[in-house]
């Protein structure tokens, strides 16, 4: 798959600013270590992710929760685990 653009990249990062600091460091760390090789898949799986509240999505990070329904996808789950890990 091809890699994003360097306006996609900017796109993506600055969507991922989030309301709550920690939920911001957590997306920060990831994007500094996954960007460059994130799929359209991916982006597509983080959209979804970005798209939950910032209580919600920081949960998720840090595992009190797991994704459901829409966001409960094989990519989503990989994308958790490599934000939990980053």
């Amino acid at each position: 798959m091809e890699n994003l653009t360097t306006l996609q990249r900017a796109r993506l990062r600055w969507r991922a600013r989030r309301g709550l600091l920690e939920n911001d460091l957590i997306i920060t760390r990831f994007l500094d270590q996954y960007e460059m090789s994130l799929t359209d898949e991916d982006v597509h799986g983080l959209s979804m992710l970005l798209e939950l509240g910032d209580n919600e999505l920081l949960d998720i990070l840090l595992g009190r929760s797991e994704p459901e329904g829409d966001c409960n996808t094989p990519v989503i789950q990989r994308l958790v685990k490599q934000l939990r890990e980053a």
